[in-house]
């Protein structure tokens, strides 16, 4: 008496087929990879519903060697950027499944984040993500050993490493053209520190927003990111000042306060706007004009390029990722000069 076939298991091929995608996307959904449309990831997961598939977990961890945790090297301040980037990558990694190792460094150098880079790649994480917000961090990320899968985040200097920011030049443009729009004959601007990335774009920003217009460009004030640099550059401008651009919106806050104390009304005698979009902006007096950062997106396309390093098998022919767009907030803090 013959013995009847037994029904062949699913294989990822026939969920592919199944669904009209490819073997690679199949994989992502299982995944559970960010980068992967709504509409596709439906398709997907229904297929995987109708054969029963049953994915391999062993054989999958064998294929892959990789671990369910991302290794992320961060600077070890509260400053709301770092901060905010860094929440932003947890948050998409904790969607896509996935665990991570953080080591704060307290000195961005070359040295402290190889060191960082090698404690993680120790513990066996699937990929690092570097946060290097200054000169010396970015630098220091683009000359890791080679087969360490990382991806830098807000760094603009020229290495293989897969990169992701916001647009902080475009930022600082939409800042000053609100501004000029408004009515102003220029716009003062209070920096970041000289050694941070983004403090230097938004220089560029401002100053290419003033060359276009035809505008007068006035001498930078160099701030530190805190509130009392702020505060004190709020107390030094001089009365011909309408317009003050500030890198952060925690200067802007100390430059609200100063222009308050001198009995500057804001907006009518000086027009204040930031940079971040912290939380507090719309409950500052007045609301507070600044530019948005989507820390969020950042996160979701960090661990989408991460991801799609390992996925491509440590190569690096994975499609670009171009720079987060920012968004200018419109509230009480800017208007025409009276």
């Amino acid at each position: 008496m013959s013995q009847q076939p037994t029904a062949r298991a699913a294989v990822m091929n026939d969920v592919a087929r199944l669904a009209g995608v490819s073997h690679q996307t199949v994989s992502r959904v299982l995944n559970n990879h960010p980068s992967v449309r709504d509409e596709t990831r439906e398709r997907v997961l229904v297929a995987v519903k109708q054969l029963n598939y049953r994915p391999n977990a062993l054989a999958r961890g064998l294929a892959g060697r990789r671990s369910r945790v991302i290794g992320v090297v961060s600077f070890d301040t509260i400053l709301y950027g770092p901060a905010a980037t860094l929440l932003g990558v947890e948050r998409a990694a904790r969607h896509a499944g996935y665990g991570i190792s953080i080591v704060a460094l307290e000195k961005l150098d070359r040295a402290g984040v190889t060191e960082a880079v090698n404690r993680l790649t120790e513990q066996s994480v699937a990929g690092v993500v570097i946060i290097a917000p200054l000169l010396t961090a970015a630098a220091a990320a683009h000359s890791l050993p080679t087969g360490v899968p990382a991806v830098v985040v807000e760094s603009d200097i020229a290495g293989d490493l897969p990169t992701i920011s916001v647009d902080q030049v475009a930022g600082a443009r939409l800042a000053v053209e609100h501004l000029l729009a408004l009515g102003h004959e220029t716009v003062w601007h209070l920096t970041g520190p000289r050694d941070w990335l983004e403090a230097r774009d938004r220089v560029d920003g401002w100053r290419q927003a003033l060359e276009a217009a035809g505008r007068r460009v006035p001498a930078a004030i160099v701030g530190d990111w805190s509130p009392r640099s702020g505060y004190e550059a709020g107390h030094r401008i001089g009365p011909d000042v309408t317009a003050v651009f500030c890198a952060n919106d925690q200067q802007a806050l100390g430059m609200l306060r100063a222009l308050h104390e001198r009995g500057l009304r804001v907006p009518e005698d000086v027009s204040v706007v930031g940079f971040d979009d912290i939380p507090e902006a719309e409950y500052l007096s007045p609301p507070l004009t600044t530019v948005r950062q989507d820390f969020d997106e950042v996160g979701r396309r960090c661990l989408a390029a991460l991801l799609d390093l390992l996925d491509a098998h440590d190569t690096l022919d994975a499609p670009p990722h171009p720079r987060v767009a920012p968004t200018l907030m419109v509230r009480a803090s800017s208007g025409p000069p009276a």
